[in-house]
Parts: C-alpha cells; sequence; structure tokens
C-alpha cells in the first residue's frame, strides 16, 4: 500500500504529489517541469534524461509518479517502466507514460506491463496536470486519443466478448457497468456521477473487478474490458 503521505491530494497530512520527468531532450523537460511546479499539490522531486538516470532518482528519493517519455536514447521509457512494475516498487511509483500518436505496438506493450496512464505529447497543460492528479490517485488514466487508437486495435485483432467467458461472467451487472467506464477512462467521480452511485460504492466496485478479473490495477482492467468487449453491452440502470 502507498503511504498517507503519498496519497497526495486525497485528504492526507502532506498534500504534495512527488513527480520525476524523464525526457531526453532538456526543453521537453524544462517544460513539463514549468506546467506541473505552477501547481500547488505538485512537486518536481527529480529530472533524468534516461531510464537508467531515472530508475536512480526512484531508488534515491520518495517519488510518487514518473512522467516518463517512452522514447529514449539508453534505457527507454518501456524497459525503466517494466523495472518500476516489480512489485516491490510498483506499489509506491505510478508511472505516467508520454507517447506520440503513431506508437500503437508501444501502448500494447505498456498495457502489458501495468502503466499508470499514457498522456500524448500534444495534450494541454491542464490534462497533463488532470493525469498526474489521476495516476497519483491510483486511478488509470487514458488520453482519449489513446484510448481510440486502443479500441481500433482490439476492434482489428477481431476480438470480441465471449459469452462464456468465466471471468465476464462472474461480474455482476453493476460491476459489469463500472467496467465499462473504466475502459472508457473515467474517474471515480465521474463513474459516481455517471452511474448515479455514491463514490464509496464505486471504489468498493473497482476492487471487486480487480480482484474477479485478477488483475492488478485500473489500467490492466482496461485491457481485459476491450479484450471481452464490455464496451458493446448496454449499461444496466438502479
Amino acid at each position: 500500500m502507498r503511504s498517507a503521505r503519498q496519497r497526495g491530494p486525497t485528504g492526507s497530512a502532506d498534500p504534495m504529489i512527488r513527480v520525476i520527468v524523464v525526457d531526453d531532450h532538456g526543453l521537453a523537460r524544462s517544460g513539463l517541469r514549468m506546467i506541473l511546479e505552477a501547481q500547488d499539490d505538485i512537486e518536481v522531486v527529480g529530472v533524468a534524461a534516461d531510464g537508467t538516470e531515472a530508475l536512480e532518482l526512484v531508488r534515491r528519493l520518495d517519488v510518487d509518479v514518473a512522467l516518463m517519455d517512452i522514447q529514449m536514447a539508453g534505457v527507454g521509457g518501456l524497459e525503466a517502466a517494466r523495472r518500476l512494475a516489480e512489485p516491490s516498487v510498483a506499489e509506491r511509483v505510478r508511472v505516467l507514460i508520454v507517447t506520440a500518436f503513431d506508437l500503437d505496438e508501444h501502448i500494447d506493450e505498456a498495457l502489458t506491463i501495468g502503466v499508470g496512464g499514457f498522456i500524448v505529447k500534444t495534450a494541454s497543460p491542464e490534462e497533463l496536470v488532470a493525469a498526474v492528479r489521476a495516476v497519483a490517485a491510483g486511478e488509470a488514466y487514458l488520453d482519449p486519443t489513446v484510448a481510440r487508437r486502443v479500441i481500433q486495435a482490439f476492434a482489428r485483432r477481431g476480438l470480441k466478448l465471449g459469452r462464456g467467458d468465466p471471468e465476464l461472467d462472474s461480474l455482476t451487472d453493476r460491476e459489469r457497468d463500472v467496467l465499462r467506464c473504466l475502459a472508457r477512462g473515467l474517474s471515480n467521480q465521474e463513474i459516481a456521477s455517471e452511474l448515479h452511485i455514491a463514490e464509496t460504492t464505486v471504489r468498493t466496485h473497482v476492487g471487486h473487478v480487480l480482484t474477479k478479473l485478477n488483475v492488478r490495477d485500473r489500467v490492466q482492467a482496461v485491457v481485459r474490458a476491450h479484450e471481452m468487449g464490455v464496451l458493446d453491452e448496454t449499461v444496466s440502470r438502479p
């Protein structure tokens, strides 16, 4: 479990989200740092030019979110994300990948690794900040552009709902609704609003979904949702 201090803006004694920025372009690092440090609840505790430097920062510093460029010289973002996904590290550090539009194969691999989210390089400063906050809170963040490309990739593969899928069959109707919302990249608050239920109830349903699908986080749940075709189903109502 992440410590109380690390939960960031969720009511802990120390609301700061501690971020490292990892990019092999100096101007990009400076720009990302400037955007994030303009926020009252975010502190950039370090910057790195490649995955090796990022891993060293994580070893030395108390880090909540690693904002990681996917393509870098040396140890790239995917390899660093894979190492940060090890159980001993993943419990305390979440990875937010920065990606371009034309890297579907990297998105697939990163989803398999289990990163916390994706933000595209053309995103607005507001979107970047929202992504960092969501990932720090333990939620998955899929940039809408990335989400569409993931859906298209699964559609091209012909992956549809298996009616006899035991994992899917184990979900209640409301848990399927929550899984569908997760697959669309909605936050707990947005899910609560859409389904007209309390946010605490959403958190309970999310926990049940992760357990029943045998996945470790929300991003992997999104992958399973697309594999099983739950977006093709109709949302049930209370």
